[in-house]
């Protein structure tokens, strides 16, 4: 076994040192298992994976609560051991998104803020069972110092009968010091949340725990599977551009100060591309307060774009990580990472004015937002946190590319085939056909912009013609659809693989 006992500052704890196998042999049938991890970053490795190899031979399942997606030895083991009934708050694993929509897992997809309130409430079928947490090291008093995520770790903690401690040693213990955990109050006795910038902190550097609420301690030496972001290509550079000039154009009215305001960005390729792309902005002494860090804002902070970034999970790629790792002392002057309920929370968001910008599987011409689902039945992701954020920004952005699959897809259709944001969340969608600045516009007028201005030529004289049909059959109504047609496009797609006609 590997020795953590220089981890663990508590000599009373090494009596509780066990095996991941000891370890995973007190969770029974049914129970409710909370870990950390948002993102592949934090997340337990050891326990799960000896875990699914008892499920394998036990045959009984779980419900597994994260603090948004985790890694292949967390969630993937588990799927493949057949050993989860029910999954929340988020997930990007192949194997379970599989399950999700064959039915043989249920799946709750829920606002990532709300997801430790709502175990706290009791809303999510019972409370935290067992909390299984990653750890770079314990201290004197039993408190755990977090890895590269905090998630929900802090409120599965604070509720678990049951808490599982995993000391990873490939985690740098250059780690501590870079958390600020902060569990607010429930109602009626919840107080602000006294956050006024994104460098301020208003918690501990470590998860409170304790000596006795620890039930075992187990070491592990697998470090986090992160994953490889696609590169840069024209579409993302397009949008970027759209984005900049936007910003641009802000400033220049006076609606944004020169250094913006707290930027928020969502999770994955195009989301990290967009950022990327500030770092040949004019922008300066830029901040962010966000969920997830990711290889773009390392390199606004490397340009000196970048003040400070506030999230809850550190999501890069392979060789971000590496970069991370080895320029650590410098990273983490600029680098705060909080609870998932303080990182997403909308009071905060609001009062700071975020600048939202997060990515879209499909739009519809009156502005309502698809994130979720494929051909409005196939759930791909989850909503994560962009919910959290776009109705709560100063400023709230969209991204897709205008078209999807060789453009067989149009990203623009009349009606959505399933809402995560309506008409009333966004501002701005941007493609990289250009930018439609929606505020103050009417149904219809918002989708005139959005047709001249995001969407493919292929499709623009369709959606138009659509559009001009609806208005007739409807006597110009408020928001003019043709009901028989409106989801039309999807049904073509899926009987002869494109929407074109």
């Amino acid at each position: 076994m590997i020795d953590i006992r220089d981890r663990v500052r508590n000599s009373a704890l090494h009596a509780k040192i066990v095996s991941a196998e000891e370890a995973a042999a007190i969770i029974k049938p049914g129970m409710n298992i909370g870990t950390s991890g948002f993102t592949p970053a934090g997340y337990p490795k050891a326990v799960p994976l000896a875990l699914a190899e008892r499920m394998k031979k036990e045959k009984f399942q779980v419900n597994l609560w994260t603090g948004a997606s985790v890694g292949k030895e967390l969630d993937g083991a588990l799927a493949e051991a057949n050993g989860i009934a029910k999954r929340l708050p988020y997930q990007t694993n192949e194997a379970i998104r599989k399950m999700i929509n064959n039915g043989s897992i249920q799946y709750t997809d829920l606002h990532l803020s709300h997801v430790a309130q709502m175990a706290r409430y009791g809303f999510l079928g019972g409370k935290v069972d067992v909390a299984i947490v990653e750890a770079c090291a314990i201290t004197e008093e039993g408190h755990i110092i977090p890895t590269t995520s905090l998630g929900n770790s802090a409120s599965f903690v604070q509720d678990a009968d049951i808490v599982i401690v995993e000391v990873n040693v490939t985690q740098p213990l250059e780690l501590e010091g870079m958390h600020d955990v902060y569990i607010p109050k429930d109602p009626p006795n919840r107080e602000p949340i006294p956050i006024m910038k994104a460098d301020d902190r208003i918690g501990t550097p470590y998860i409170p725990c304790g000596v006795d609420k620890i039930t075992y301690i187990v070491p592990c030496d697998l470090p986090d599977a992160v994953r490889p972001l696609a590169a840069i290509d024209d579409d993302a550079r397009a949008m970027s551009g759209h984005l900049i000039e936007f910003l641009n154009n802000e400033i220049k009215h006076g609606r944004l100060p020169k250094n913006l305001l707290p930027l928020q960005s969502g999770v994955g390729s195009v989301a990290n591309a967009v950022i990327s792309g500030l770092v040949d902005s004019p922008f300066e002494n830029l901040s962010v307060y966000t969920e997830v860090i990711q290889d773009g804002m390392f390199d606004l902070i490397d340009a000196g774009k970048l003040t400070f970034a506030s999230g809850t999970s550190l999501t890069p790629s392979p060789e971000g990580l590496k970069r991370f790792y080895a320029n650590i002392a410098e990273y983490r002057k600029k680098i705060l990472l909080r609870p998932q309920e303080i990182s997403n929370n909308p009071e905060v968001a609001r009062r700071i004015g975020v600048i939202a910008m997060n990515t879209a599987i499909e739009f519809d011409i009156f502005g309502h937002v698809n994130s979720t689902h494929i051909m409005g039945t196939k759930m791909m992701n989850g909503i994560g946190g962009s919910g959290d954020f776009a109705r709560n920004g100063y400023l709230t952005f969209f991204f897709t590319s205008s078209v999807a699959k060789g453009g067989a897809i149009s990203s623009i259709v009349p009606m959505c085939s399933h809402i995560d944001h309506t008409e009333h969340d966004v501002d701005v969608f941007i493609t990289e056909r250009g930018v439609a600045d929606v505020r103050g516009l009417s149904p219809k007028e918002r989708a005139r912009v959005i047709i001249n201005n995001c969407a493919h030529p292929d499709y623009q004289p369709m959606l138009l013609d659509y559009l001009e049909r609806a208005e007739k059959a409807t006597g110009l109504a408020h928001t003019p659809h043709l009901l028989e047609e409106a989801l039309s496009w999807h049904i073509r797609f899926m009987q002869t693989g494109t929407m074109k006609k």
